[in-house]
């Protein structure tokens, strides 16, 4: 309920970083947290959301081709499993580019929502145009579309150590500004090397049998889970508080169990 609370006035990097705070509450500080790759940090909020809501992952998002809304379960232990990412640099080449990157952190992530003010930004490298969401919860949107090119730009500029074109060093101004046969050269490169970090689906249509990609952004799926049950148990305590005259310390002392058969005798008063 404090994660809750505390999270209502954040959003995007910021409920991210709340959330992996709870999820590694081993780390010191926010700054070690931020350092994260970005498919570490996912892997750890899977493993959170299985603690606390269990493996079945009800979701739901519309056909690409049709509009038909398809409904579905996940495994969530199939989800984020946490890999080790390459050490050092990584290194692609495409036509006469060459160019050396290390994979996004959490605060690289952060700093190129906060420039851009594109809530996308916080999974830049995301491709699926569809999104999923929760099925039991509107209008809650997981996942996005695309991000805004300027943010993916931003985001391959911070991340990028070193380019070369031609044999001629590129200038670190000029890094934002590479083509887009390199941009998705480097996509290719951190998704092979930290799979963890985006997770799409394809997801076939029972209507017309088209297959639509669609994102699964964990942070806003366990953030939306996590609300809906925050304000389950305070209409709970509200019911309970009117009907017994018990404090909120008091209705949340109750277990599940018990707190749901005082409400079915409410009920039957």
């Amino acid at each position: 309920m404090a994660t809750w609370e505390a999270g209502l006035a954040l959003h995007g990097s910021g409920r991210a970083l709340l959330l992996h705070r709870v999820a590694r509450p081993e780390a010191g500080t926010d700054d070690e947290l931020l350092a994260v790759p970005v498919g570490e940090r996912e892997a750890d909020l899977f493993a959170l959301r299985r603690a606390l809501f269990g493996e079945r992952m009800q979701v739901r998002t519309e056909c690409g081709a049709c509009g038909e809304a398809m409904e579905f379960d996940l495994d969530a232990r199939e989800l984020g499993v946490r890999t080790v990412p390459s050490e050092g640099p990584l290194r692609v080449t495409e036509g006469e580019w060459t160019v050396e990157f290390r994979l996004p952190t959490a605060a690289d992530l952060a700093a190129v929502a906060a420039a851009t003010d594109e809530p996308a930004a916080d999974k830049p490298l995301a491709l699926g145009p569809s999104a999923l969401e929760p099925l039991a919860h509107e209008p809650s949107v997981l996942g996005s579309a695309s991000p805004a090119d300027d943010a993916r730009r931003r985001l391959v500029a911070r991340c990028t150590l070193s380019a070369v074109r031609a044999g001629k060093p590129v200038p670190a101004q000029a890094l934002g500004e590479l083509p887009e046969p390199v941009l998705r050269r480097l996509a290719e490169a951190a998704e092979q090397a930290d799979p963890t970090a985006e997770v799409t689906l394809d997801v076939r249509c029972p209507d017309c049998g088209k297959a639509t990609p669609a994102e699964l952004d964990i942070t806003t799926y366990l953030w939306t889970e996590l609300d809906a049950w925050a304000r389950d148990l305070l209409l709970d305590v509200h019911l309970l508080a009117g009907a017994y005259g018990w404090s909120e310390p008091e209705v949340l002392a109750l277990s599940p169990l018990r707190r749901r058969y005082y409400l079915e005798l409410c009920a039957d008063a």
